[in-house]
């Protein structure tokens, strides 16, 4: 079953579709062996990991979608792509979609940031007209044609300080105008996340960070609400950070990273990750001689 066709099937199961956030393939294998039906290439951890830079709009379309091109080449599961303001006018747009297709991506977002784009927690955040915005999604849209791939209307008015009532109408305009998901970014609260759910109809989805009261939202919660698909942007990374920083700690102050090693994976463990046997197979099988 194509990407985008799987999702949709998820989608329209009983259960809450959990992404997390992956930075990059090597995370994104980690994220399908723990059983999520589903990976969210995360701007903010690609730029960080690619860049080492904020997610400020830094990162091109094509180092986008070759992320995008890595992950789905790693993992079996959806993956689901950020694809910021489409990265320019129509023809750009049009780009994004036809290359996020043909790297085989289920699903990708579009948000209605103006630039410099910025992450949807951060400060200084503006948006386009909604008008502006539709445009955006129409072009997309007529670029996918028959294609297998969800269309994500994105808004950031929360963050943008333009209120609830604006993400509400955009929301569903964004809805009327034909896109398969809505996703009102910057939800902190939980009255926040029932106001989006309650208002706005069609498939919806969420991002879930720590720190904020929405984050800690179980899965059967938010999907009582009405959320269907639920993203999980930073969890990963943050974690990763904290553990390498407190291993080079470790080994900057002792010379040795001893103190570590019960919470460092080992040799074999990473072999399983990044599937070594299969690659030993081949050489088992296909060695000349």
């Amino acid at each position: 079953m194509a990407p985008g066709s799987t999702l949709r099937r998820l989608l329209n199961g009983p259960d809450l579709v959990m992404a997390p956030g992956a930075p990059d393939a090597l995370t994104a294998r980690l994220v399908e062996r723990a059983g999520f039906p589903a990976v969210y290439m995360t701007g903010f951890g690609a730029t960080a990991s690619v860049l080492g830079c904020p997610d400020v709009g830094l990162m091109t379309q094509t180092e986008m979608v070759t992320c995008a091109r890595n992950m789905v080449r790693a993992v079996n599961v959806p993956v689901i792509a950020d694809a910021d303001t489409g990265y320019g006018g129509p023809a750009n747009i049009e780009r994004t979609v036809r290359e996020y297709l043909r790297a085989g991506v289920a699903a990708m977002h579009l948000e209605d940031q103006a630039a410099p784009k910025r992450c949807g927690h951060m400060a200084g955040v503006r948006l386009v007209t909604a008008e502006e915005m539709l445009a955006r999604l129409r072009c997309a849209m007529a670029a996918r044609g028959d294609g297998d791939l969800l269309i994500i209307g994105r808004t950031d008015s929360l963050a943008a300080g333009a209120g609830m009532d604006e993400a509400i109408r955009r929301g569903r305009l964004y809805r009327d105008a034909g896109a398969d998901i809505i996703f009102v970014d910057a939800i902190r609260r939980i009255d926040d996340a029932r106001a989006v759910a309650g208002a706005v109809e069609g498939p919806l989805m969420i991002s879930l960070v720590e720190g904020t009261e929405a984050g800690g939202l179980k899965p059967d919660e938010i999907r009582h609400m009405g959320f269907g698909l639920a993203l999980y942007p930073l969890s990963a990374l943050l974690a990763a950070v904290r553990a390498v920083g407190e291993m080079l700690a470790e080994l900057k102050r002792t010379g040795t990273t001893s103190g570590c090693a019960g919470r460092m994976a080992d040799y074999a463990d990473i072999s399983a990750v990044v599937d070594l046997d299969h690659y030993r197979s081949l050489d088992d099988r296909y060695r000349a001689g």
